[in-house]
């Protein structure tokens, strides 16, 4: 594994991007969804519902628990009203109606990772993938879950599926960058996201130039990466997140305390 001092455990590497990463495009969120956004199928809620509201979905979609339309938007109501128990119930039952529908599936799937359960967002997407319907969105909702887990190699077997159903897919070249860097391979994730920003679609979406200014800045090129970073961000977001950068990269132990005691 390739890494900025030496050989260090993935999973340091991987704490660290996360950490960096959150840090570094906090001031993007507010122009940019998640970029493997599921187009018009989401749980996202644009304003919170009353219980009045969600519970009259509740009795249609209970009179009709194979409804798509129905079963999201109920979904969305219990999501706003913080009950994530019952959306997730939802969202499963709805799923199970429509095992062949790959939207819908990624949509589950995605949700079950937002939710930290790994194994079961894979059998869910993995699932959805062997029944031959799979569309680009769902083998990278895929890939996702296999980048949680740190299996590399096989997440950048489903972005390469998506991009060929999907070629020169933003999102898709996104992650395929990102797992490069997770695995350590920040010279790899910097050729990615370089060839990605370079798309016409990349120039509405910070969060691709954030991440390869986050790449860059790992590799100790500060200039470089702050020059990035400016495309989007603030001069004083700027030099805050290349100030937390430096402070990570200098010190020693940094990657203990990131990530705790791991195995090399």
């Amino acid at each position: 594994m390739r890494s900025i001092h030496g050989r260090r455990p993935r999973r340091n590497l991987a704490s660290a991007l996360v950490l960096v990463a959150a840090f570094t495009t906090a001031a993007c969120q507010s122009k940019t969804a998640s970029l493997d956004s599921l187009d018009s199928m989401s749980t996202a809620s644009t304003a919170k519902p009353s219980f009045s509201a969600t519970a009259a979905l509740g009795k249609k979609w209970k009179a009709d628990p194979s409804n798509i339309e129905i079963g999201i938007a109920y979904a969305n109501g219990l999501q706003a009203l913080g009950q994530t128990d019952q959306q997730m119930m939802v969202l499963k039952t709805v799923a199970g109606h429509h095992p062949q529908d790959p939207k819908l599936q990624s949509l589950y799937g995605k949700k079950l990772l937002a939710a930290g359960q790994t194994d079961e967002a894979i059998a869910v997407l993995a699932g959805a993938v062997a029944t031959g319907n799979a569309d680009w969105r769902l083998l990278s909702a895929l890939g996702s879950a296999y980048d949680q887990q740190g299996r590399y190699a096989e997440a950048r077997t489903q972005y390469g599926k998506a991009l060929q159903l999907q070629p020169q897919e933003i999102s898709v070249l996104n992650n395929m960058g990102m797992s490069y860097a997770l695995e350590g391979d920040l010279k790899q994730a910097e050729t990615t996201l370089r060839q990605v920003s370079m798309l016409p679609k990349a120039a509405s979406e910070p969060r691709i130039r954030q991440n390869l200014a986050l790449v860059v800045g790992l590799q100790g090129r500060f200039d470089e990466a702050r020059k990035i970073a400016s495309e989007d961000l603030p001069p004083d977001q700027v030099e805050a997140n290349m100030v937390y950068l430096q402070k990570m990269l200098s010190q020693p132990n940094t990657w203990q305390q990131l990530s705790g005691e791991t195995q090399g």
